[in-house]
C-alpha cells in the first residue's frame, strides 16, 4: 500500500486515548521509531512496545524527534505542543496522519451537531449500494487505526470533530459535508470565529474535482470544491425512520453527499428506511408505567440539548442536565422547555445553569446522575419522559460522554426491577 509522504525516522506521539495508541500502531507497522507522552502518570501503558514517558512533560523527550503527532484531547496549550512549536518541530494531528498514510478515498463530515448519526448513515447508504466502505475519526475508530488493513477502493466515512481538525495539513476528503456550525468548544478553542475557521479546514484543500456539502445559504468557505447545498426541507428519497426535524436535516445531508459519490436513490431510501440512529443520541431506553426514558448522553452543548427537547411533542419532559460547562448561554433552553417541563441538575455547572433557569423552570438541584433520575422518577407520571440531554461534556463526573450514557442505561434499568 503507498502513502503519501516522506515518514520520518523519529516521531513523537502525544496522548494515548484511542487516537495516540492507534497512531503509535500505524508508526510502528511502518517501521518508525515511535515515542509516546501522556501527562496521566498513572496511564496503563501495557501493550503500547515503545518508548513510553508519562507525568510531567520534558522538552528532551523532543531529542531526534522529526514529527510530533497530537491526539485530539490534547491542548495547543499543552507543553509538548508549545515545546515542538519553539522548536520548529512539525506538528500534524493523528487524523492528519491517518489522512496522508491512506490512499483511501475519504468522506469527511463535520460540523457542531449531528455528525455521528450522519456518518453512520453515510456508512448504511455505502453499505446498501454495495460499496465497500469502513467508518471512522471521532465515531470511535480512529482513522490511523485502518492504516495497512482496508484495501485501496474502499471508501472510508470519517466523522470528523474540532479537536481533529486543529492541525491538519493535507487533508483533503473527496467529499466533505458540513452540517452546521453553532457555539460549541469555546473552552478549548477561545471563540465562535476561530471554532468555525476550524471547522472549516475540512474544505481547504479540496479542488475543483472534490465536493464540498453545506447548509442551503452557507456564507463563503475555503478550497475549491464543486458545492451542493442542502436544508431538512429537501425532498428525499424516502423519509427517515429516525424522527425528528433535526434527523432529517442529518438524511438531507446525507442524501446529497451520497448522491455527489454517484448512488442511486434506491439504496438511499432503503437506508433511510432502515437506519434506527445512534448509541447515546435521542436513544429510548425503556418505558416503565407509561413513563419514557430517554438517553441523549451525546448532547455536550446547548444546541444539540435543543433538539432533543423539541423531539418530544406532547409530552410533560423530566430534564436531566449538567456536567462540565463550555463557556455558552443556557438562555435558549428557557424558552424551549415547555410549561410543566422540569430540570434536574447534576455536575460542575449545576449552579451555573440554576442562575439562568431559577424562577422560570421548576427545577432540582439533584447533584448526581442517579439522585436526579430517581428524582425525576418520583415525579413523573404516564405519559412523560425522562430526557438525560445534559448541554455539558461529561468529564466532571465521568470519563466520556458514552460512560454517562451507559451509567444512565444501568441506572433506568435497575428502575425497571
Amino acid at each position: 500500500m503507498t502513502h503519501r509522504f516522506h515518514l520520518p525516522s523519529r516521531v513523537l506521539v502525544v496522548g494515548l486515548a484511542r487516537s495516540g495508541r492507534a497512531a503509535v500502531a500505524a508508526l510502528q507497522g511502518r517501521g518508525v521509531e515511535a515515542v509516546a507522552y501522556d501527562s496521566d502518570p498513572l496511564l496503563d501503558d501495557t501493550g503500547l512496545g515503545v518508548e513510553v514517558h508519562l507525568g510531567d512533560w520534558d522538552d528532551a523527550l523532543l531529542d531526534g524527534v522529526d514529527l510530533v503527532v497530537k491526539s485530539p484531547g490534547v491542548p495547543r496549550s499543552a507543553p509538548p505542543v508549545i515545546a515542538a512549536q519553539a522548536h520548529g518541530i512539525p506538528l500534524i494531528s493523528e487524523i492528519e496522519l491517518g489522512a496522508r498514510l491512506l490512499p483511501n478515498p475519504l468522506l469527511g463530515i463535520t460540523g457542531t451537531n449531528g455528525k455521528t448519526t450522519t456518518t453512520a448513515l453515510l456508512g448504511a447508504i455505502l453499505e446498501a449500494a454495495d460499496r465497500p466502505a469502513e467508518i471512522a475519526g471521532n465515531i470511535g475508530r480512529p482513522l490511523t487505526a485502518l492504516v495497512d488493513t482496508v484495501a485501496e477502493d474502499t471508501w472510508i466515512v470519517c466523522e470528523l470533530s474540532s479537536f481533529q481538525l486543529e492541525d491538519v495539513q493535507g487533508l483533503k476528503p473527496r467529499v466533505a459535508v458540513l452540517l452546521n456550525l453553532e457555539p460549541d468548544h469555546i473552552d478549548r478553542h477561545g471563540s465562535f470565529e476561530t471554532y468555525a475557521a476550524v471547522k472549516l479546514r475540512v474544505f481547504e484543500n479540496q479542488g475543483p474535482d472534490d465536493t464540498a456539502v453545506v447548509p442551503r445559504g452557507f456564507g463563503p468557505i475555503p478550497g475549491t470544491a464543486h458545492r451542493i447545498e442542502f436544508s431538512s426541507a429537501d425532498p428525499l428519497p424516502a423519509e427517515p425512520l429516525i424522527p425528528g426535524a433535526h434527523n432529517r436535516e442529518n438524511a438531507a445531508a446525507a442524501t446529497a453527499a451520497a448522491r455527489a459519490l454517484g448512488i442511486d436513490d434506491d439504496a438511499i431510501a432503503a437506508a433511510l428506511r432502515a437506519f434506527s440512529g445512534v448509541e447515546h443520541r435521542i436513544e429510548t431506553v425503556a418505558e416503565i408505567g407509561g413513563v419514557l426514558y430517554v438517553n441523549d448522553s451525546k448532547a455536550t452543548n446547548v444546541a444539540a440539548a435543543l433538539r432533543a427537547l423539541a423531539s418530544f411533542p406532547g409530552r410533560r419532559l423530566h430534564v436531566i442536565l449538567g456536567g462540565r460547562g463550555k463557556n455558552e448561554s443556557y438562555a435558549p433552553l428557557v424558552e424551549a422547555l415547555a410549561r410543566g417541563d422540569r430540570v434536574y441538575l447534576i455536575g460542575e455547572a449545576a449552579a451555573e445553569i440554576a442562575a439562568t433557569l431559577e424562577g422560570r423552570v421548576p427545577l432540582t438541584r439533584s447533584g448526581t446522575l442517579e439522585a436526579a433520575l430517581a428524582d425525576a422518577a418520583s415525579a413523573a407520571s404516564a405519559g412523560d419522559a425522562v430526557l438525560l440531554s445534559p448541554a455539558c461534556a461529561s468529564f466532571d463526573q465521568f470519563t466520556s460522554f458514552e460512560h454517562r450514557g451507559e451509567e444512565f442505561r444501568r441506572l433506568v434499568a435497575k428502575l425497571a426491577g
